[in-house]
């Protein structure tokens, strides 16, 4: 499907049901998920998942406070996007107690108090290039979010085959349908504003092959970060990312020969093993 405009994709966007909705919700087994055990690797990448999706407000916050989110198409998605997001954190969390490994009430407060301090230095200045910049900065964003879905589908694919897990399955499924809807958002609204001339194409193409980092790096530790890259993407999981991701931003305007996503996280999965090393 082509979209010609922005509000093209936005009323495709809101044409697209919720996948993880109160009836879904009450309907997963809970009860069924102490009758499989999860793999101890596997919990770090879980709570991984579950604080990048929580930090969502955080993102949605920044974002607004750009050109970029002043823009009335991207606006409306992401409040819904931001509502979906936090919900992913709150199922995985419930997933996590119910496999018997407790977190504390006022997890997501911590998870937030625990962002680095050089995410937020960072955040600070690149939302200042993105007010002289304009929005021609809004290709940047839209295309760095676009990679950021398909990474977190990727992941969340990798980690359901890998677990294992009947209900983690059924939860996951639901996440990934939601994601794959970002993901066609973001890579639209890209593709439209990257199109639009070859400053805009020019910018996004340098940051993303500068500055980009996986999915949660940066407001997350980068062990974290790296334990879930190797658990995940060992094996075939890079080849998978080539044809998954890398192939499909190199479709987008100005993104032709790009490879920043498979070299970095090849490099991380060859370099090191699966220690998850103090922060």
């Amino acid at each position: 499907m082509g979209f010609e405009t922005n509000r093209d994709v936005l009323e495709w966007y809101e044409g697209q049901e919720r996948s993880l909705t109160p009836e879904f919700l009450s309907a997963i087994p809970w009860d069924d998920v102490k009758k499989q055990a999860v793999d101890e690797k596997f919990i770090p990448v879980l709570l991984y998942m579950r604080d990048v999706e929580t930090l969502t407000d955080m993102y949605h916050r920044e974002l607004i406070r750009t050109p970029t989110g002043r823009d009335p198409h991207i606006s409306k998605f992401m409040e819904r996007w931001g509502v979906e997001e936090i919900t992913h954190g709150e199922v995985l969390n419930r997933f996590l107690n119910e496999a018997g490994y407790e977190t504390d009430a006022d997890w997501q407060t911590q998870v937030r108090r625990d962002v680095t301090t050089s995410y937020r230095v960072n955040a600070f200045m690149v939302s200042m290039v993105t007010h002289l910049i304009g929005k021609k900065f809004t290709a940047t964003h839209m295309t760095i979010g676009a990679v950021h879905e398909m990474e977190a589908a990727q992941g969340y694919r990798r980690l359901m085959a890998a677990a294992d897990h009947p209900v983690l399955t059924h939860i996951l499924q639901a996440i990934i349908r939601e994601e794959s809807a970002h993901n066609k958002f973001y890579w639209s609204i890209a593709r439209l504003e990257l199109s639009k001339n070859e400053t805009a194409r020019k910018i996004a193409r340098l940051v993303l092959e500068k500055f980009w980092q996986p999915v949660g790096q940066g407001s997350l530790d980068k062990s974290r970060t790296n334990y879930i890259l190797r658990t995940l993407f060992a094996g075939d999981g890079v080849e998978v990312l080539e044809k998954t991701v890398t192939q499909r931003v190199q479709q987008l305007p100005g993104f032709e020969g790009y490879s920043k996503v498979t070299d970095h996280i090849g490099g991380v999965v060859r370099a090191g093993s699966l220690k998850l090393e103090a922060a």
